[in-house]
């Protein structure tokens, strides 16, 4: 749990229980990784996973296991109903956002870049891409695309009914799918284009700049009202640049990048005159950059000291 959540009755740190207690702490600490990767998923922010999961734990230990023939279904609905309530309560947080909304990077562990289904349904381009379903679509898709848990099983977690349920799912994937990447590229194509951009950044190389990010590529950044960012999406391969270094860029402080693995893809750790800035994840098509996004907001900048394991199983 994260610090912020923690409490003494949960199953890290809990006081020696009955046999019933000790059955309930080892299915939730056993699927602990999953759940938070389904709330991730499902909010786009690490700290709201976290309360989802101490939600979801005080809501286990009242179930009477004896009545569960699945703990890790059960344990996957309890998460999906209390990330379904917080992420209603989040679009209504995310309407007084200052400027672009962008999920919380997270530094992730060498397994999750190396399993391509998972590093692309926690890419920030995807989880952008989530932000545009209703919470009920977001589920439905999740639990669906990414875990391919069953449509009776979905249709108890949302209250809804099955027949209800492949109709949002059939929605959801067609309105996902027309906002993909067009057409997907290796890891070691996106590190190299990265490395590239990178390159060019730290030496203000601006024809570099311009050979690696495509002619239509966007840059989406995120400061929270906190730090400067551009207010909206800035599109187009001069205009990005221009962001950077440009007269009111970055132009004045020495840039200094470390390449890092975030959200499962490539990306970099950010610094401006020798201190932290951002967290810059891409988007790589045909070779060059087409989505830049940039995560300056100090509060969603916690989970890149430390790699976090997800998994879909």
């Amino acid at each position: 749990m994260s610090e912020h959540s923690e409490v003494t009755t949960g199953p890290v740190g809990q006081p020696p229980g009955d046999g019933r207690m000790d059955a309930a702490t080892e299915a939730f600490v056993s699927h602990r990784n999953l759940l938070f990767t389904v709330a991730y998923e499902m909010l786009g922010s690490a700290a709201d996973a976290e309360d989802v999961l101490q939600e979801t734990w005080l809501r286990w230990v009242e179930v009477d296991l004896g009545q569960v023939s699945d703990r890790r279904a059960y344990l996957v609905r309890i998460t999906t109903r209390q990330s379904l309530n917080r992420l209603r309560a989040m679009k209504r947080r995310k309407e007084t956002y200052v400027g672009s909304w962008l999920p919380e990077p997270l530094l992730t562990t060498p397994d999750v870049a190396e399993d391509a289904e998972l590093a692309e349904s926690v890419s920030m381009a995807l989880m952008l891409v989530l932000e545009s379903l209703s919470p009920t679509e977001r589920a439905v898709f999740v639990l669906r695309e990414v875990f391919d848990v069953g449509y009776e099983e979905i249709a108890a977690a949302v209250d809804k009914s099955t027949v209800a349920v492949r109709q949002i799912a059939h929605r959801a994937r067609r309105h996902v799918d027309a906002r993909r990447p067009r057409e997907a590229v290796s890891p070691g194509q996106a590190r190299a284009a990265l490395q590239r951009f990178r390159r060019a950044l730290e030496t203000r190389d601006l024809q570099g700049l311009l050979d690696v990010l495509a002619p239509e590529v966007v840059l989406v950044s995120d400061g929270g009202g906190v730090k400067r960012a551009a207010p909206r999406p800035v599109v187009g391969a001069e205009k990005v640049v221009g962001f950077y270094l440009g007269r009111s860029g970055t132009v004045q402080a020495a840039i200094t990048c470390e390449a890092v693995v975030v959200n499962g893809n490539p990306a970099l750790l950010v610094c401006l005159d020798g201190e932290f800035d951002g967290v810059l994840a891409i988007r790589a098509e045909d070779a060059r950059i087409t989505g830049l996004y940039y995560v300056r907001n100090p509060e969603k900048l916690t989970r890149v000291a430390s790699e976090t394991p997800l998994t879909l199983r």
